[in-house]
């Protein structure tokens, strides 16, 4: 009777969490050869959101458009909320980045070294204020989106 109760226990555990995921999923994004959309979601220190800004753009921004001139990444577009929100849900700069396919999203390039030591030949002060990027970064997450706007 206790493993019948410990087993029903934990059936029904494991589908309150999934089930869900399951209903609220994003449908996903288009073929394995179309393009796919990443926002990049980051929150700062209270106060050192201007910093963030300077540092993202100076050494992480070029790194990005370097990319996106090779054709890996199609599109990229920072933006700023307008307004305050609640503080669990504030987040500072969203960074949309469209790849030209899931495959180019999710795996690593293999130029990214070359072209920070290219983009940046003081590799000690790069170094030094990419951690500083990141010690003022409070959250910092990644969501794929998928277009679901009906065609004409």
């Amino acid at each position: 009777m206790r493993k019948t109760l410990l087993g029903l226990f934990a059936a029904v555990f494991a589908f309150a969490f999934t089930a869900p995921l399951i209903a609220q999923g994003a449908p996903p994004q288009g073929g394995t050869d179309q393009p796919y959309t990443v926002e990049y979601y980051y929150k700062c220190q209270w106060g050192h959101q201007q910093e963030f800004r300077d540092l993202f753009l100076k050494n992480h921004f070029p790194l990005l458009k370097k990319i996106q001139v090779t054709g890996r990444i199609l599109a990229l577009k920072i933006e700023s909320p307008a307004y305050h929100t609640t503080e669990d849900g504030r987040w500072d700069f969203r960074v949309t980045v469209t790849y030209k396919n899931s495959t180019l999203a999710t795996t690593s390039n293999p130029d990214e070294e070359a072209f920070i030591k290219e983009l940046w030949p003081d590799q000690a002060t790069y170094l030094r204020e990419e951690q500083r990027r990141f010690e003022i970064l409070l959250a910092h997450w990644d969501l794929p989106v998928t277009d679901i706007t009906p065609k004409k």
